[in-house]
């Protein structure tokens, strides 16, 4: 069983910094791409940052509202990710979820439980 456990949200004020950091355990290999996605209430899901597996270097991704003040980094080793978001303004206000994506016998998407994080203005 494949278990994504985040952590790191919380309650921040308006230029602060909140660190998000997200575990995979269980049967899981060739992790192609982790990332962090964002809901807030009453929107859709969105995507936040990813990072994907290079041969030397892995690439990352933005959206644009992030662009700038986060930073997504991964240990390939430990399949973890960890997202840095500095600058943090209240429309960062979401749950954020952890992801992870690739092919093991057949491709997988495995999604964590979540984590709030809280921007107060």
């Amino acid at each position: 069983q494949v278990q994504l456990v985040e952590s790191g949200g919380g309650l921040v004020q308006a230029g602060g910094s909140l660190r998000l950091s997200c575990a995979a355990s269980g049967s899981i290999f060739n992790i192609n791409s982790m990332g962090w996605y964002r809901q807030s209430p009453g929107k859709q899901r969105e995507l936040v940052a990813t990072i994907t597996r290079g041969g030397i270097t892995n690439y990352a991704d933005y959206a644009d509202s992030v662009e700038g003040r986060f930073t997504i980094s991964r240990d390939n080793a430990k399949n973890t990710v960890t997202l840095q978001m500095n600058s943090l303004k209240p429309e960062d206000t979401a749950v954020y979820y952890c992801n992870a994506k690739g092919y093991y016998l057949y491709e997988y998407n495995y999604w964590g439980q979540g984590t709030h994080v809280t921007v107060s203005s």
